[in-house]
């Protein structure tokens, strides 16, 4: 395992999509370091290698399922790819009144087996709304696949999780940011 957690952290460090300064998260919470999985994502040779090394990833561990649900907007490239890699549906939430939802038709049959795909999870509030969404329509949730957990873990879920690169980065509230990382100018570079 460490030898792939290598190759994602050099793939993320080749095409600048970890970053380095001070950033404010999706969370609220401050950090010095943020994953800008858009970078990544301009690159399909790297996008596929990352959703080929997911895959294996979750066949290996047995986790069956005919659908991908990924958040708009971070999961929907690796969500996409994984889906298509794995020969099933993909589907996607976007946020409506600042909640996911589903939308564009997309349905959830009683028992259907889902995965959901994401980025990178810090928190886990968006994984949680798709959770939330699927359980709420009947749906199985098999797993959260992503390819960041920069909790190291510490963000857990009620169902299996499978992280390509696991790390934790420190990160603050609002009112507890240390002097070196207050004095840089924070940026929101968004998801």
């Amino acid at each position: 395992m460490a030898d792939t957690q290598t190759e994602v952290l050099d793939i993320f460090t080749r095409t600048r999509a970890l970053l380095r300064g001070h950033f404010v998260l999706r969370s609220g919470l401050h950090s010095g370091h943020f994953f800008q999985c858009a970078q990544v994502c301009q690159y399909m040779p790297e996008v596929e290698r990352l959703a080929e090394l997911l895959v294996a990833k979750l066949q290996a561990a047995g986790v069956a399922y005919t659908t991908v649900l990924a958040p708009a907007m971070g999961g929907l490239v690796i969500g996409q790819e994984v889906a298509r890699r794995s020969k099933v549906r993909f589907i996607f939430a976007e946020k409506e009144n600042d909640k996911l939802v589903l939308r564009r038709g997309f349905k959830i049959a009683p028992g259907e087996r889902l995965l959901v795909v994401e980025d990178v999870v810090t928190r886990g509030g968006r994984v949680q709304e798709c959770l939330e969404i699927v359980q709420g329509r009947g749906g199985v949730v098999a797993g959260v696949a992503m390819l960041v957990d920069r909790s190291e873990g510490k963000t857990t879920f009620p169902v299996p999780v499978y992280p390509l690169l696991q790390l934790s980065f420190p990160t603050y509230p609002a009112d507890q940011i240390p002097a070196e990382l207050a004095a840089l100018p924070a940026e929101k570079p968004g998801s």
